[in-house]
């Protein structure tokens, strides 16, 4: 009887098909640098480390910020609904929306995907993904990793994981020290849910039947702010940032602001998104919903009142910013006034 050995393929890891994907990437990758900024080696994409050419920034006095993230249980519901092609923008906006909350220029990005089976069909969605939102944020894929883990994720199980590495001049740093008594508080809406709260939606979920209007208002990728905050940094428009996620409005908020001041925020200010009824139709109580969700909220602006149209046009109708609140002395860190309209 003819012995047959162990693999490593046998075992549940197909290195011949991750290269083909490292191949892949490299490609794809490598048609974008072609097309934009080529101070970012793509072309070494599958080696040991990725390089990123900094000395042809014109930052003044550069800081460098990094952020990592990843993207929730909301990978549940793309796995459920075989929506691979935008989980990938979620990823890089969670990582992009908190650098530029300090006003830095994200320059490169790299992720980590892990998976119980490589599936090369997938996996090109998820980077069609990652590419798009990268894009969206003006920066670059440099590399990332690739891991196929059986028996620790089921075999149509992954997750995923974002690094983010930008660039900020040191005078043009956001600040909760820059904040002043009588800055209003912007709220930007969100393009949806974002990506947090999911493991409450899809509690909710187990005793819901969805149509497609419904999958497709779960699935819609977080709005990339990046553009219009760098705008307004640029000119010194804005004093500080926060990105709304988990925690929801108020607790995000607090960060950005001095122990020495307060936040005051009008709640029937607040313009709630369609899809936030829905959830919150479904037995949430409304506290529940302002420290889960964003609520139709996804990034904050603090600046001076006089600032206002300057920074409205600097977005597009969709996202058009608009007042909430104020910032006063030191009182209690966060005073609520009127109440939401549901």
């Amino acid at each position: 009887m003819k012995k047959t050995h162990n693999s490593y393929k046998k075992s549940g890891v197909n290195i011949s098909l991750a290269n083909k994907f490292v191949n892949h990437i490299a490609s794809v990758t490598n048609k974008n640098v072609k097309k934009g900024n080529k101070s970012s080696n793509n072309e070494i994409i599958g080696g040991f480390g990725s390089l990123y050419d900094i000395s042809k920034s014109k930052i003044k006095d550069p800081v460098i910020v990094s952020c990592t993230d990843g993207v929730g249980t909301k990978l549940d519901l793309a796995i459920k609904f075989r929506k691979y092609d935008t989980i990938g923008i979620d990823l890089v906006a969670m990582c992009v929306n908190d650098l530029i909350v300090q006003g830095a220029k994200p320059l490169f990005f790299l992720d980590y995907f892990a998976i119980g089976k490589l599936n090369l069909s997938i996996s090109k969605k998820i980077l069609k993904g990652i590419l798009k939102g990268c894009a969206l944020s003006d920066c670059k894929l440099v590399g990332g990793e690739t891991a196929e883990m059986p028996g620790i994720y089921l075999k149509d199980k992954f997750d995923l994981a974002g690094f983010c590495v930008g660039l900020v001049s040191k005078k043009k740093i956001l600040s909760k020290d820059k904040v002043k008594k009588g800055d209003i508080i912007i709220a930007v809406p969100s393009s949806g849910i974002h990506s947090n709260g999911y493991s409450l939606i899809r509690a909710i979920l187990k005793k819901k039947k969805l149509d497609k209007s419904l999958k497709e208002k779960l699935l819609e990728p977080t709005k990339i702010y990046t553009r219009e905050i760098l705008k307004l940094t640029e000119k010194n428009l804005i004093h500080a940032a926060a990105h709304i996620t988990g925690g929801g409005l108020f607790e995000n908020l607090i960060r950005s602001v001095s122990k020495k001041l307060s936040i005051n925020i009008d709640l029937s200010k607040i313009k709630i998104s369609k899809i936030f009824r829905w959830i919150k139709n479904n037995n949430i109580s409304e506290k529940e919903m302002l420290k889960t969700f964003n609520c139709g909220i996804g990034f904050c602006i603090i600046a001076p009142k006089k600032n206002l149209k300057k920074i409205q046009k600097v977005f597009s109708k969709k996202y058009k910013p608009y007042e909430i609140g104020i910032v006063k002395k030191r009182g209690a860190n966060l005073e609520l006034v009127n109440s939401l309209k549901w």
